[in-house]
């Protein structure tokens, strides 16, 4: 809206400096007074076109009719503007019939002005007035219907488009929503369903052998406890899966808030201490200012990284997590290990760092793996949210 003021009230001006270039410049008699005042008096009721179209031009016929006297370039102007007049009257009506009596009275007004003017010039030749009239006013009425049905074709042309957009939006979301019911009922009644097995099972166990080894109890503590908040975050997603208020999100928001990360990847390196391998972390405090796609981004190569660390660092006494943004905003997360053979290959048999290289091709960075100094090294790049690849 602020454009289209910026660009159409300064065109309402237009005329006002085309008036006095025609005055000006036009060859002829050098123009009076009378027709400087006459031809910008027109030019500055031509600024009122877009507010009042039919005081505009029933007062511009009747300027044309007053200003045939004693001037010559000056009611030159009125003839054109006051056509331009009736032209834009006509041509504003909207999805209204541009017949009506707005438009034909200024149509009558300006045949009326015309025909006086002619009859004027041509000493009262009957024909050349006649002539004059078609030209002028059907011209002005003619042209003013044509570009009527254009705006009217247009605007119901983009009106079609709009349904059209709105109807694919529609469909879109029906489709989205009907996906994501389904994977939220498998998940309910398969994977939890088994994830809620392991949780009773593990729970028997431990009430079974109450006496056996502390470190035994200990291992089957910590399933438990893992196991139930798998279960738990299971019911969280299936939840959210079925909120129909989610389902016009942005289908790749996730579910972090900004002040829970460093928490989330606590847990993270915690539930992979219990498991047995010690975890040394080095978080930068400026990863509660990440954005959301990358919050998450974060926290699942973190979960990968030491995961993998756990199941397939040979000989590992340790493993490192590092996350670090630079001074532009870009975020760098390393997973490391000091295992003594380092891998040649990625871990086999899944797809978790095909899933984190995808999630990090999203939010526009790079994900590389490899044998690093001594064990494993994943590197993830994530640059600033301004940078084109995030856009």
């Amino acid at each position: 809206m602020l454009i289209k003021q910026v660009l159409i009230i300064p065109g309402r001006f237009v005329p006002l400096a085309v008036a006095a270039a025609a005055v000006a410049l036009l060859p002829g008699e050098p123009p009076g007074a009378l027709d400087w005042t006459v031809a910008l008096v027109s030019a500055v009721l031509t600024i009122g076109g877009g507010t009042w179209p039919l005081a505009v031009a029933l007062a511009q016929s009747a300027l044309l009719a007053l200003a045939v006297p004693g001037t010559t370039v000056g009611r030159e102007v009125v003839q054109v503007l006051a056509a331009w007049a009736v032209l834009e009257l006509v041509m504003r009506r909207g999805e209204r019939s541009p017949v009506a009596a707005p438009t034909v009275l200024a149509t009558l007004a300006l045949a009326a002005a015309t025909a006086f003017h002619a009859w004027r010039g041509s000493g009262g030749d009957f024909a050349v007035s006649v002539f004059w009239v078609v030209v002028v006013a059907g011209a002005a009425t003619g042209l003013g219907v044509h570009m009527w049905s254009l705006r009217l074709w247009m605007t119901r042309y983009f009106a079609k488009a709009h349904e059209a957009e709105r109807l694919r939006e529609s469909e879109t979301i029906a489709a989205r929503a009907t996906e994501r019911t389904a994977i939220a009922r498998e998940l309910h009644d398969l994977v939890a369903h088994h994830v809620a097995s392991i949780v009773l099972r593990v729970g028997v166990v431990r009430h079974v052998v109450a006496d056996a080894d502390p470190r035994v109890t200990s291992v089957l503590d910590d399933v438990h406890a893992t196991a139930d908040s798998a279960l738990a975050d299971l019911a969280e997603l299936v939840g959210v899966l079925r909120d129909p208020a989610t389902v016009r999100d942005d289908p790749h928001q996730p579910m972090l808030d900004p002040a829970d990360l460093p928490a989330a990847l606590t847990d993270v390196v915690d539930r992979i201490r219990r498991s047995g391998l010690p975890v040394r972390v080095e978080l930068d405090p400026r990863v509660t200012e990440l954005d959301a796609i990358r919050r998450l981004a974060v926290l699942r190569i973190a979960q990968e990284g030491l995961t993998n660390a756990l199941k397939h660092a040979d000989r590992a006494t340790g493993a490192r997590l590092r996350v670090a943004l630079d001074d532009s905003g870009g975020v760098r997360v390393e997973v490391s290990d000091d295992g003594a053979a380092p891998r040649e290959t990625a871990p086999p048999g899944g797809f978790g760092l095909i899933g984190l290289g995808e999630r990090v091709e999203l939010a526009g960075g790079t994900l590389t793996a490899g044998p690093g100094a001594e064990g494993w090294l994943l590197v993830a790049e994530l640059p600033p949210v301004h940078s084109e690849a995030h856009r």
